[in-house]
């Protein structure tokens, strides 16, 4: 059974950082993307971060820059460390695992709240 775990949420000023971790298990056909959506209240779910094969990274304009997405596939573990926050970042992250190639799938983790405070 896949678990993703999701670690590293909490309250923090304007300005400040945070650094959010995820764990993968039971994984048994390797991914090729991990990263995070975040939803804020009466939002959609949104984009944040993402590795994909071969290191790549992407990042949802907003917070380009300020956000940094690591990736450590001997741990399937999947970071993001947040910096420069700002009140408009506040939400529930959640981490997700993707396969593309068959057998195709994603996973997503339970979620972790991040709120800023101005």
């Amino acid at each position: 059974q896949v678990q993703l775990v999701e670690s590293g949420g909490g309250l923090v000023q304007a300005g400040g950082s945070l650094r959010l971790s995820c764990v993968a298990s039971g994984i048994t056909f390797s991914c090729n993307r991990m990263g995070w959506y975040r939803q804020a209240p009466g939002k959609e779910r949104e984009f944040v971060a993402m590795s994909g094969s071969g290191d790549y990274t992407y990042y949802e304009d907003s917070v380009r820059g300020r956000f940094t997405v690591a990736r450590d596939n001997a741990k399937n573990t999947v970071d993001l460390q947040m910096d420069t926050l700002k009140p408009e970042d506040t939400a529930v992250y959640y981490c997700f695992v993707e396969r593309v190639a068959a057998p195709s799938y994603r996973y997503w983790g339970q979620g972790t709240q991040v709120t800023v405070s101005s």
